[in-house]
This record gives C-alpha cells, structure tokens and sequence, in this order.
C-alpha cells in the first residue's frame, strides 16, 4: 500500500465548489479497485489548506491502472479546475512508526 497526499492552497471563494467537486470526483475512487480509501481535509489554521489523502494499492497500480482508466477521466473532469492550486502531489510508503487508535 502507498498513500498519495495532494496539499491544496484553495482561496474561500473556491472552497464550496471545490469540496463539492471532490464529492463528486470521490464515485470515480469508490469505483477503483486500486483506490483503498481517501479522505479530504481541511486546515483548522489556514482555512485556505486543504489536504485529499488516497491509500493505493501501489504507486504503479495508481499511475498505470487507475489513471488510464475510464474512472479517471471521470474524476479529472471534476477536479481539474483545482490543479492549479496544488502545492504538492506525492506518493508516501509507511514506514514502521505507526499506530492505530479508534475511539
């Protein structure tokens, strides 16, 4: 498993529209095979920070199977206004400090 981080700078008159966007876009993950899970944040400090977090099944299976797929064109015409607010789009393998605490 890999997890992909996508740091947004979303300006607040965008910020609805971006959320919604990603409500949308989130059918074409739910669809993947490849896509493990995802979550959309945002920033309690700079409310302008946003941050998508998708765990993949690999960094290969996202870049090779997910984004040639019919699902992707799905998702990017939903997100693609955004892509000139990324700060950041990377892929992360965990390492070994982790912990897992459910309330």
């Amino acid at each position: 498993m890999v997890i992909e981080y996508i740091r947004y700078n979303i300006p607040s008159e965008q910020q609805e529209s971006f959320v919604t966007a990603y409500r949308r876009a989130a059918a074409a993950l739910d669809e993947s095979t490849y896509c493990l899970g995802y979550e959309l944040t945002h920033c309690e400090e700079d409310k302008t920070k946003f941050i998508l977090r998708i765990r993949w099944t690999s960094t290969a299976d996202h870049l090779n199977g997910f984004r040639k797929s019919p699902a992707f064109r799905g998702f990017l015409q939903h997100v693609r206004p955004y892509f000139n607010c990324i700060e950041e789009m990377n892929h992360y393998a965990l390492t070994d400090v982790i912990a897992a605490k459910e309330n």
